[in-house]
């Protein structure tokens, strides 16, 4: 809903809030929303106590005061998924069906699968596909630092659920974050894996930043972006491989992929989500995507292999 003011207060709730949890979280409470973080006993009683600090040369330097659960129990007009999809099913015992009620549940995860599992717990009309651009990192429970200028929302609109949404997406836009309503949900969600599974697959497998991938790798970079804009394409998606290119080159060389600073960190690995994920519609669609399936294996090898 819209008043003559601008953006009337919603209530939110953000489940995970890391790097891109506790961005959103901190930006909405900011502005005058309900916000109520949903994690871990410990990192809940962090933020109660401290609030959500945001460091951000976009957004400022900031700290919020938030409230915080470990299980939703209240009714919300929307809530965020922002965990990672390797903690997805855990996570998403915080979140029961019943305690969502009429609320939307708008996941910020990386790849594509992840929609049509939510839509198989949740009313498949309150789950929103969502994607964000933004470079965060959780320094600790309730820091948040932002590493990269940009930040850009897109939620995807059905008829069902195109009020609700039009309404989430102007408390985000009054945030300062670039936001765009789609009606194209595979589009949308395809146009940001073509350029993520490429940069996080091989800024994971160089161990290296974005620069180095494109003086170190570059062939393996457009070789990857060319199969997976082919997979993107044979699904319904429109993003081209020349588009991606420029994406990749106008990027800051410094800017590192969630799954490069995860391999670093010794945590999970989303390679299956972002991936393995275009291996899987690749051959539904009986396209090869050789260099993908290669990246894909040797890094889920190398997940399993004990820290030495």
């Amino acid at each position: 809903m819209m008043s003559a003011m601008g953006p009337e207060s919603l209530r939110f709730a953000v489940l995970g809030p890391g790097g891109v949890g506790g961005l959103l979280a901190a930006l909405l409470a900011r502005a005058g929303n309900s916000v109520v973080v949903i994690a871990g006993e410990e990192t809940s009683r962090v933020i109660a106590e401290r609030g959500i600090r945001l460091e951000s040369k976009k957004f400022g330097d900031f700290t919020v005061p938030v409230r915080t659960a470990t299980r939703l129990a209240e009714t919300v007009d929307a809530c965020f998924i922002t965990v990672k999809a390797t903690q997805l099913d855990q996570a998403l015992e915080r979140v029961p069906a019943p305690a969502l009620g009429a609320g939307l549940l708008v996941p910020f995860l990386n790849g594509i699968d992840h929609v049509a599992r939510l839509r198989a717990v949740y009313p498949p009309a309150s789950v929103v596909a969502a994607t964000i651009r933004v470079e965060t990192a959780r320094v600790e429970p309730g820091l948040i630092r932002q590493l990269s200028p940009f930040a850009a929302v897109e939620l995807a609109a059905s008829d069902g659920n195109r009020e609700r949404v039009d309404a989430v997406a102007a408390q985000l836009r009054a945030t300062g974050l670039d936001v765009r309503v789609r009606g194209d949900e595979t589009p949308m969600l395809w146009d940001k894996l073509a350029m993520l599974a490429p940069l996080a697959l091989l800024t994971t497998h160089e161990r290296g930043n974005a620069g180095a991938v494109r003086t170190r790798r570059r062939d393996d970079a457009v070789a990857v972006i060319t199969e997976v804009v082919a997979v993107a394409r044979a699904e319904g998606g429109t993003v081209d491989a020349e588009s991606v290119i420029r994406l990749l080159d106008s990027a800051p060389a410094s800017m590192e992929s969630s799954m490069q600073r995860d391999q670093a960190a010794g945590r999970p690995l989303e390679v299956d989500a972002i991936g393995g994920a275009v291996v899987r519609h690749a051959e539904k669609k009986g396209i090869a995507v050789p260099m993908t399936r290669r990246l894909v294996d040797e890094l889920e090898a190398r997940s399993k292999r004990p820290a030495t």
